[in-house]
């Protein structure tokens, strides 16, 4: 049994790994699962985040909450997933390729690639929840460092610098990448909504 003594713990802190699957197990599955692809991955990832808490019970310092704590190894995993799949790219992407969206004198969408108008009524809640099911469809779309990219980003709040360095992407390639995961979310959400 884990000591409290042993570990400069108080008993308001104390771990309780016998109660973490029933309480924090599909809080974690799901927060995995937004951020990768893969259902199967994901609950493996989870059962790997449970496996090393019970591992490093001894460096948990209690200055954050058990699910905080469970958060931030599954995070780690997560992350690790992500440069596993970046590292197997094929060719950089070159930022030029951007120019058929925009008019190089003014830099404005040129007309047929404008995005298109659409209505989201996002004050009830059932279209909240549609639309978020919606957008997740629409991310697995993406290829694997797209989605990679516009989750580290967009979900996981890491800065541009942190995200290039744990991909081996360059910024452009950075700023190409989100750019165009975001021009693909636009078109399938557009397409799903209307």
């Amino acid at each position: 049994m884990y000591s409290h003594k042993a570990s400069g713990l108080s008993s308001t802190h104390a771990l309780d790994p016998h109660k973490w699957v029933a309480s924090y197990a599909d809080y974690l599955y799901n927060y995995a699962l937004k951020r990768i692809k893969n259902q199967d991955l994901a609950r493996d990832l989870v059962q790997e985040t449970l496996l090393a808490a019970l591992e490093r019970m001894d460096k948990f310092e209690a200055r954050c909450s058990e699910i905080t704590w469970l958060t931030a190894i599954l995070k780690h995993k997560i992350s690790d997933i992500h440069r596993k799949k970046s590292s197997a790219r094929p060719e950089m992407l070159d930022i030029s390729e951007l120019n058929p969206f925009f008019n190089e004198q003014d830099g404005h969408w040129i007309v047929k690639h404008r995005p298109v108008a659409f209505e989201i009524v996002t004050d009830e809640a059932e279209h909240g929840i549609e639309l978020m099911e919606i957008l997740q469809k629409c991310m697995k779309k993406l290829p694997n460092l797209w989605f990679s990219v516009f989750t580290m980003k967009h979900m996981d709040e890491k800065p541009t610098v942190t995200i290039c360095d744990e991909l081996s992407i360059t910024p452009a390639n950075f700023w190409v990448i989100i750019h165009r995961a975001k021009l693909n979310l636009r078109a399938c959400l557009q397409k799903n909504l209307n």
